[in-house]
C-alpha cells in the first residue's frame, strides 16, 4: 500500500495566502503608523534592518501582533543568547534568495566560489524559507532587545514637514501641484499632486507623493519597469499599484510617514487580491521592484541635495 506523501512546504503559497486573508478583511495593516522600540523597520538579531519582502512581512506582523520590539531571530539564535521562546508562541516565515551554478557535468557550486564560470555553466536562483520569532515572544534576552520607544512627533496640520519636504524637493522628477487628484502622467513625465493644504495630516500628503513618484520610476529612462499594457482595473495596472504601495511603505519607514492613497476602497483592495490569487510569487517580485524604486528615489534625492550644496559652496 502506497504511503501518502506529506505535501512539500511552499513558503510562497503560505505567505501569499496569509496576505490574502488579511486583505479580505478590508484592511492594509502596514498603513498603520508604528515604531517598535524606536525603530521604524524590523531588525535582524545583529541590528541590520530587513529589506524587500521580509521588511514588508515583518512590518505587517509587528503591527498585527502589537510587538514592542523591532528585533526578530531564529530559534538557534535565541538559544545562542541563552534565551528561550515562550511555549505556544508561533513563528513567522521569512525567505531568502541565493544563486547557484550548475556546470555541464551536473555539479552544483555556489556562485561566489571563485571558479572559472564557463559558458557551459548555468546560473539559477533559488528561494528558501526560515522561521523567526520577535523578541517579545522570547524570554531571557538582554535588555538591549527591548529598546525604549521614541515619542511620537507632532506636526502642524496642512503644513510642510521640513525634512520630508527637503527630501522630495531634491528629487529630479517634476511635480505639479494642482487640483484634487494625484497621478503620474507618462506622456509628459510629470507627477500631479493636490496642494498640502488639502491634507489635514501632512504625513498623508507625503505618503501620496511617494506613491506617485514610485509610478514615475517605471519610466524607460529610470527603472524601465513594464508589466504590459496598463489600463484602469486590469492586471498590469494592479501590479504597478502594488509596487507603488510598497515603495511608499519602504520610503515612509525612512522618513516617518505611512503609505497613503486618496482613494481607499473595495476596488483598490480588489487589485491586490486579483494579483495575489493568480500569482503566488507576485508579492516577492513586486516587493523587490519596490525596494529598487525606493533605493532609486533615495539616491536621486541625495544627488539633488549634494548638487545644491556644491552650487552654494
Amino acid at each position: 500500500m502506497a504511503r501518502s506523501r506529506t505535501p512539500k512546504f511552499d513558503a510562497s503559497e503560505v505567505i501569499t495566502n496569509e496576505i490574502i486573508r488579511i486583505i479580505e478583511r478590508g484592511v492594509l495593516p502596514w498603513r498603520k503608523p508604528w515604531t517598535a522600540g524606536g525603530s521604524s523597520r524590523p531588525l535582524r538579531v545583529g541590528g541590520e534592518p530587513y529589506q524587500g519582502v521580509n521588511n514588508f512581512l515583518l512590518t505587517m506582523r509587528t503591527v498585527m501582533a502589537g510587538h514592542s520590539s523591532p528585533f526578530w531571530m531564529t530559534l538557534p539564535q535565541a538559544n545562542a543568547l541563552d534565551a528561550k521562546v515562550r511555549k505556544g508562541e508561533k513563528s513567522s516565515v521569512v525567505v531568502y534568495y541565493g544563486q547557484s551554478r550548475k556546470d555541464a557535468g551536473g555539479d552544483e557550486h555556489d556562485r561566489s566560489d571563485g571558479d572559472d564560470h564557463s559558458e557551459e555553466a548555468h546560473i539559477f536562483r533559488f528561494q528558501k524559507s526560515y522561521r523567526v520569532f520577535n523578541a517579545c515572544q522570547i524570554e531571557g534576552l538582554p535588555d538591549s532587545f527591548y529598546p525604549d520607544p521614541e515619542p511620537v512627533p507632532e506636526h502642524p496640520q496642512s503644513e510642510p514637514i521640513p525634512h520630508m519636504q527637503a527630501f522630495f524637493d531634491a528629487i529630479d522628477i517634476t511635480t505639479v501641484f494642482t487640483g484634487t487628484e494625484a497621478y503620474y502622467l507618462p506622456p509628459v513625465d510629470k507627477v500631479y499632486m493636490p496642494s498640502i493644504t488639502r491634507f489635514q495630516d501632512p504625513r498623508n500628503f507625503y505618503g501620496v507623493w511617494a506613491h506617485e513618484l514610485a509610478h514615475a520610476t517605471k519610466a524607460p529612462h529610470r527603472l524601465n519597469r513594464d508589466f504590459g499594457f496598463s489600463k484602469f482595473g486590469n492586471t498590469s495596472y494592479a501590479r504597478e499599484e502594488i509596487v507603488a504601495e510598497l515603495t511608499s511603505v519602504f520610503l515612509g519607514q525612512t522618513l516617518g510617514f505611512t503609505a497613503h492613497t486618496l482613494e481607499m476602497n473595495a476596488a483598490y483592495l480588489h487589485n491586490w487580491l486579483r494579483v495575489l490569487r493568480s500569482d503566488k510569487g507576485a508579492i516577492f517580485k513586486h516587493a523587490a521592484d519596490a525596494q529598487r524604486a525606493c533605493d532609486y528615489l533615495i539616491a536621486r534625492s541625495e544627488a539633488g541635495r549634494a548638487g545644491r550644496s556644491a552650487k552654494a559652496a
